[in-house]
């Protein structure tokens, strides 16, 4: 009997577009583009997601957990609704960086691979960027860059995700 399928028809779609990226006997190249697609649907990617995306794409489930593992794109724990990633390489923290990641860390009440007790924020530290002429910087939930983050943006950022 084969296995339930984790994901909406829509994310095997994706999933699909990835593999005719590339060649038929290097599918495995698609790891990173299909676990992105089901943790976008799923908000993380539990093990047996991770299971779902290796049956999916031809690897072994081993392979696919070294990846979603080594990337801290990839939440393989449940996250909050906004994932706030702060740049403390040298050069941010250099430039503000840590003052930046103090504060955030007040205002959420909450550490490092911490989670808002309502649900709506994790803090995660992030490696660089490529973008250390605008420390500090923040991304959130992995698609969203914010530059210069003063008190004062900081602020401006955690109540524009409230809403």
């Amino acid at each position: 009997m084969a296995d339930i399928m984790l994901l909406s028809q829509e994310a095997y779609k994706k999933i699909d577009r990835e593999l005719a990226k590339f060649p038929s006997d290097q599918r495995q190249s698609a790891v990173m583009g299909a676990l992105r697609i089901a943790q976008d649907e799923k908000g993380w990617l539990s093990p047996e997601v991770m299971k779902d995306v290796a049956d999916y794409i031809g690897m072994a489930p081993i392979a696919v957990q070294e990846v979603a593992t080594f990337y801290n794109m990839y939440n393989t724990k449940p996250v909050g609704k906004h994932k706030i990633s702060v740049c403390t390489n040298l050069p941010c923290a250099l430039s503000g960086g840590e003052r930046a990641a103090h504060y955030l860390k007040e205002k959420l009440g909450v550490d490092y691979k911490e989670t808002t007790a309502d649900g709506q924020f994790t803090l995660i530290e992030g490696e660089c960027m490529g973008a250390c002429g605008d420390a500090p910087v923040m991304l959130v939930n992995n698609k969203r860059m914010c530059s210069h983050m003063s008190k004062e943006k900081i602020d401006a950022l955690v109540e524009e995700l409230k809403k």
